[in-house]
């Protein structure tokens, strides 16, 4: 009996380990703890006659060697553990939601919101501003389960974790590949949409757009720096000030060159439903120009990283969402009502060559800011999983920063590449929404509901 309850009292010791361990964030030494607590409880010795103190013994004797084996199965190392990696952590756990909200709003509001009216001049009004406020809510409740996810599997740091869950291995690098591509592509996006705004604010057709696509490259890497998202954030506040401006220029000066036009605003060719001349391409490329604009649920994983309050994403995935329905369905129905079937992508181009060159100027810190965080996020990525041992990841040594400018330096070049190979904004922007948007923000989510 007393063996019974010996035995009992062990194992509800190893349930609250394990309660303990399930219930707080992840830290050094819990699976060590729950081990520890286990090797209370074995069965009865039969060689020694049932008595418990004898296999206890020997489960502790064995319990150092174990707990080597597993940490060297696991990845750990004494050193790994020391005191200046935890140092070099800490600065990684310290976002909360409110820099989380303006960190997605500088992963998703950019680009997205200047191609809406061109999408709407496709669709229609109607049918523009039901899929900007109907996908609007679905990239919401995505981001809602994408956040699920990470809390009930903390381990989750990037998209790719998230994936090996219900795809194993195969899924893992598969999702790993999507990621890397997407938001290179998406760097490589902004180093196009730099040059066309470098082009339109210089207006001098001397100077090669290549020049002009070489400084933009430039810039994004510079901005691109800062290793963690909290400091990131602070320019976040920058480009969300940036972009609201830029869009109130375009709103306003085309709605007063639609007014001064001969007869006014009642001669705009606008529809309410999609034109006759609408093909079904340019109708899948246009909503997946809106698809697009709702990416954030991408980023999210690696952002939620570093929150010291986890919990805390709803507020940040239910603010942006309601930010970002207000801002494409004003920018998109006010733009297309002022300009009407003839509205450019980006909308910016669309306000005339003075105000177009002014707009452009006040939203160069949202094309680099908005930019340069995909290169960050990337970088990390890679960083982690290429040395996730080694104390260069944490980029608070000379040998990590020399890592980090180097790995950044060549994410900037490969997308300033693919600037230069696909010199068109819709269409590049097309081939990003098709191969990769939709998955990340739409079908992903949907699995992990599962």
């Amino acid at each position: 009996m007393a063996a019974t309850a010996e035995r009992r009292g062990s194992l509800n010791s190893v349930r609250r380990a394990s309660q303990a361990y399930w219930s707080s964030e992840p830290r050094s030494g819990s699976w060590s703890n729950i081990r520890r607590a286990s090797a209370g409880f074995a069965p009865p010795n039969a060689a020694g006659g049932g008595d418990p103190n004898g296999p206890r013994r020997s489960l502790a004797g064995s319990s150092g060697r174990r707990e080597k084996e597993d940490s060297e199965k696991e990845g750990v190392d004494e050193e790994y553990a020391g005191g200046d990696i935890r140092e070099g952590e800490e600065k990684y756990h310290r976002l909360g939601w409110k820099k989380l909200t303006v960190c997605l709003i500088v992963e998703a509001i950019a680009l997205g919101s200047l191609s809406i009216p061109g999408a709407f001049a496709v669709l229609g009004m109607v049918p523009g501003v039901i899929l900007c406020v109907g996908l609007g809510f679905v990239a919401i409740y995505t981001s809602y389960v994408v956040g699920q996810v990470r809390m009930r599997h903390p381990h989750v740091a990037h998209y790719a974790d998230a994936v090996q869950l219900i795809w194993g291995k195969f899924g893992y690098e598969l999702a790993g590949a999507m990621f890397a591509i997407f938001l290179i592509l998406i760097t490589g996006s902004h180093v196009l949409t730099g040059t066309i705004a470098w082009i339109r604010i210089v207006d001098d057709t001397a100077i090669c757009a290549l020049v002009w696509g070489v400084i933009s490259a430039i810039i994004l890497f510079i901005v691109a720096l800062p290793p963690t998202f909290a400091e990131f954030a602070i320019l976040g506040y920058i480009d969300f000030v940036s972009i609201i401006l830029a869009i109130l220029i375009t709103i306003i000066a085309t709605g007063v060159k639609a007014g001064q036009a001969p007869g006014g605003l009642s001669a705009v060719d606008w529809s309410v439903w999609p034109p006759p001349s609408t093909t079904f391409y340019q109708a899948f490329l246009s909503t997946t120009n809106i698809i697009f604009a709702y990416s954030f649920a991408v980023c999210q994983y690696s952002f939620m990283a570093e929150m010291h309050t986890p919990k805390d994403y709803v507020k940040s995935i239910w603010a942006l969402g309601l930010i970002e329905m207000l801002i494409y369905t004003l920018t998109g129905a006010l733009v297309y009502a002022f300009v009407g079937s003839s509205v450019q992508s980006p909308a910016l181009l669309s306000a005339g060559p003075l105000v177009s060159r002014v707009a452009f100027g006040i939203a160069l810190p949202v094309i680099f800011i908005s930019g340069s965080i995909n290169s960050t996020v990337v970088g990390r990525y890679i960083l982690n999983r290429a040395l996730p041992r080694s104390e260069i990841r944490l980029i608070h040594t000379k040998a990590g920063w020399l890592t980090w400018l180097a790995l950044i330096a060549t994410i900037t070049l490969v997308a300033w590449v693919i600037a230069e190979a696909i010199p068109f904004f819709s269409a590049l922007l097309g081939i990003i929404s098709s191969l990769f948007i939709s998955g990340f923000t739409f079908y992903f989510p949907a699995l992990f509901w599962f």
